[in-house]
């Protein structure tokens, strides 16, 4: 039977509505409402006092670094930069089983429902058991992941990584042994993933992520791109997140990590360069020609001292952006959002950098930077509430104290620039709730195993200390 929700006010179409419905099929996709519809025959759900908005599109997340927040935040500790970070990460990748990496997914992928998400795409390297060895089952920890989305009931895109080398002219790092396949390892391996997981969970998503030029070198970028075009998967690829990894890419190859892309004729509209802080005005028009997007992860960026992202210029471009949590050091993808504008504004000591951008409000900018921009990078038909698309939305409450005051005319800035998460009340994936009223069937046994994992792998490194 189909479903009719009704709420106060329904984001559509890029304005709230007091006159929305959303009809929503038993195989949970968005149906066209007929000029006369009979509520009886749909099971209706009424949602007094909310507002219905498309689900959060997380584009860039690394699901095991939620155990990292807190840890690496002294230069004592994790050094005073990207590089120095690391050692901290490669700790906390190194100490989980399979059931740890499954438990502490859950924990991410929770918080991220909490916070209105319904789809993410997992850039996942953790391929092999913590002394480098593969494990009996190559996919095993991939499955793992995969189990935790559908554990928690967001939608999963699935973005199988390569990581075949530590860098031009290094030698291999011990605390990347877990990261290291070969070439012809990484699209068996990935075959075999997408195969096997298709005949049970048609629903589950996959892209293909060579990890960075730094970790992949050319003639394999282009055998693993190339078969992602045949298998018309999206490709994902960390990008010029790095000066160093600018510095270390002329010197292999005598160009940038873009320049270098855009030659070989990597750069496509399916193509998704993840950061992309360290670019020059040339290098923005290469992507806005290959009609690329670019995934900003801003809390991400400003916790690693990674740099700000140019937004102005790469939306000037035409360039989609889309958002994601990446090192999870905040999970909030309004906080992501707003920072794209907020950073510049601390740039350029002015206000509302990106509303001078004429085709659309800030606001509404901002908010395909959340929802549609990251679906169209994970090719999911889902961020917008339209027919055919997949019916993943969230609601919040009107009456929240962070939002109260608002109208349908400016309720969608006032959720941008000011909504907490307090406000947000149900999640929905496919027309179903996975989260009502704040609450998660399964919240609190996966917030007591991940505990259980966080005392595990954080009791080792201060007795190894």
């Amino acid at each position: 039977m189909n479903t009719l929700y009704c709420p106060e006010l329904l984001y559509s179409d890029g304005r709230f509505r007091n006159d929305g419905e959303l009809l929503v099929s038993e195989s949970g996709q968005i149906l066209e409402m007929p000029e006369e519809f009979d509520s009886s025959s749909a099971t209706v759900v009424e949602l007094a006092g909310k507002a219905l908005l498309p689900g959060f599109v997380n584009t860039h997340s690394h699901s095991f670094q939620r155990l990292i927040r807190g840890k690496s935040e002294s230069r004592i500790v994790s050094g005073k930069d990207f590089w120095s970070w690391r050692g901290t990460m490669y700790h906390a990748a190194s100490q989980l089983d399979p059931q740890e990496v499954y438990d502490v997914a859950r924990m991410a992928f929770l918080e991220m429902v909490l916070a209105g998400t319904t789809t993410v795409g997992e850039f996942h390297y953790l391929h092999n058991a913590p002394d480098g060895s593969p494990y009996e089952d190559p996919n095993i920890l991939s499955k793992q992941v995969i189990a935790a989305a559908q554990s928690v009931g967001i939608r999963i895109a699935l973005l199988r990584t390569a990581y075949l080398r530590s860098g031009y002219e290094l030698r291999p790092d011990p605390g990347q042994m877990r990261f290291y396949e070969s070439s012809s390892g990484f699209l068996e391996n990935m075959r075999s993933l997408v195969s096997e997981v298709s005949a049970t969970s048609p629903e589950v998503q996959f892209g293909v992520a060579p990890h960075s030029i730094r970790a992949v070198p050319l003639p394999d970028l282009k055998e693993i791109a190339r078969w992602a075009r045949e298998n018309k998967l999206p490709l994902h690829m960390h990008v010029a997140e790095q000066i160093a990894e600018n510095i270390a890419c002329n010197r292999e190859y005598g160009m940038t990590p873009v320049e270098l892309l855009s030659k070989e004729q990597i750069l496509g509209p399916d193509f998704t360069a993840i950061h992309a802080v360290h670019i020059t005005a040339h290098e923005v028009a290469l992507l806005a020609e290959a009609h690329a997007t670019v995934c900003s992860c801003p809390t991400t960026e400003r916790n690693l001292g990674d740099g700000i992202v140019r937004a102005d210029h790469l939306m000037n471009a035409g360039i989609r952006m889309a958002l994601g949590s990446d090192s999870q050091a905040q999970i909030n993808p309004l906080e992501d959002a707003r920072e794209l504008d907020y950073h510049l504004r601390l740039e350029y000591q002015e206000r509302a950098i990106l509303d001078q951008i004429a085709d659309k409000p800030l606001a509404s900018r901002l908010f395909d930077c959340a929802t549609v921009h990251g679906a169209r990078s994970l090719a999911v038909p889902s961020g917008e509430l339209k027919p055919g698309a997949f019916a993943d939305f969230f609601t919040v409450d009107l009456n929240d104290v962070s939002i109260a005051g608002n109208s349908a005319e400016d309720l969608l800035p006032i959720i941008i620039f000011s909504l907490n998460r307090s406000a947000i009340r149900d999640v929905a994936v496919n027309g179903r709730f996975i989260l009502r009223d704040q609450q998660h069937v399964a919240q609190d046994e996966i917030v007591a195993r991940y505990k259980e994992v966080h005392l595990k792998v954080w009791s080792k490194r201060a007795a190894h200390a």
